[in-house]
């Protein structure tokens, strides 16, 4: 959060500003965050997925190699959108009536 508070703003007190608000924002929403996810392991599959794809973007960037971003962000809006439809139908699908 620092090295994007830093890309993204030039005055010192918003950067300040940003990293105090991250902080905060994490102790509340870590535990319940932490909990969700290890009671799902597919969403731990997609958030080291999309760790993997930020870091090769990253990567390609590096060696000028652009990816436009909206290809990244569709990627992973669609992977979160089944993802979500996923939790939605295991939820929803109730196990089969034993003889």
């Amino acid at each position: 959060s620092v090295i994007t508070a830093v890309g993204m703003a030039e005055q010192i007190e918003i950067m300040i500003a940003a990293v105090v608000i991250a902080v905060i924002c994490m102790m509340f929403f870590a535990g319940p965050v932490g909990r969700f996810v290890a009671a799902h392991p597919t969403v731990q599959i997609l958030a080291l997925s999309f760790l993997i794809l930020i870091g090769v973007t990253l990567i390609a960037d590096g060696l000028d190699l652009h990816i436009p971003k909206g290809y990244i962000y569709f990627a992973m809006a669609f992977s979160l959108g089944v993802q979500m439809l996923n939790l939605k139908a295991t939820k929803n699908r109730q196990p089969a009536n034993e003889p």
